[in-house]
């Protein structure tokens, strides 16, 4: 079986970081781009990965990419385009939240979501439109985005995570996620057209939940989420290599969970 090159994007922790474990330790053969934003926290993470996996054969890249930043984007395309000259994976995993700073009154509401979709709709579609040359070069190409919480809550049919509210004003809520997931909700639409945009290219296109995983996104504390439920990023992780793997394509063009699918 050939060699897979994989890119993952905000790889340096969470759910990023568990899906390139993922990758290096399956049997299937794959060279992995970690991208991080972080020269520093990539080359963290690259040592960490060798240190828990020492007996797998697949292989590591550290990848320099910020989704604010067009030119670090175009530079990291550069990078895999002369490293390996294409890709038949491209995770769409790196995403910010800001809620948690809004409510400790470091950003202003506006600034909470403006930056949500910045990173998690803008810096998303852009990386995936500058990648989707060396997508096309692959025999069979994935492009893969990492949905939020926003799918949870219509399969749930409850507003997960945030408790019932009482009346009056200003509400007293502890733990916000809605600037994320509107931003999330917004990056399924990618998903949809790009998946229009592809079909006759042979690139399958997904959206798949990880689910609720205990990560350190938006400040909002590990110790907290799993309290809450949430699981370890590994179990997100499985799902996304799932999907990456060919075992759910069938449901191309759709919002792929665990069990099934979500609705839209």
């Amino acid at each position: 079986m050939a060699t897979k090159v994989v890119l993952v994007t905000g790889a340096s922790s969470g759910i990023g970081y568990e899906t390139v474990k993922a990758f290096i330790e399956s049997p299937n053969p794959y060279h992995v781009f970690v991208g991080s934003r972080s020269i520093q926290k990539g080359n963290d993470a690259l040592q960490k990965i060798r240190a828990e996996c020492p007996s797998a054969t697949n292989t590591l890249e550290m990848l320099i990419l910020d989704l604010n930043s067009d030119e670090s984007i175009e530079k990291a395309f550069e990078a895999v385009n002369s490293s390996q000259g294409r890709l038949d994976i491209l995770i769409n995993n790196a995403g910010a939240g800001f809620d948690g700073e809004f409510l400790q009154a470091k950003i202003s509401l506006r600034e909470c979501y403006n930056k949500a979709y910045d990173v998690n709709v803008s810096g998303t579609n852009v990386v995936t439109w500058t990648f989707i040359p060396l997508l096309l070069k692959s025999a069979e190409p994935r492009l893969l985005f990492v949905a939020g919480l926003s799918q949870m809550t219509q399969a749930a049919k409850a507003y997960f995570p945030t408790p019932p509210q009482p009346a009056g004003w200003p509400k007293n809520i502890d733990f916000e996620t809605i600037g994320y997931r509107c931003s999330k909700t917004a990056m399924n639409m990618l998903m949809l057209d790009w998946n229009h945009k592809l079909k006759e290219d042979g690139i399958k296109v997904f959206s798949v939940s990880p689910g609720f995983c205990a990560t350190g996104l938006g400040g909002l504390g590990e110790d907290l989420i799993k309290a809450m439920g949430g699981e370890h990023p590994r179990e997100g992780a499985h799902r996304l290599v799932t999907v990456a793997e060919g075992y759910r394509d069938t449901d191309t063009g759709k919002i792929v969970d665990k069990v099934g699918l979500l609705p839209w």
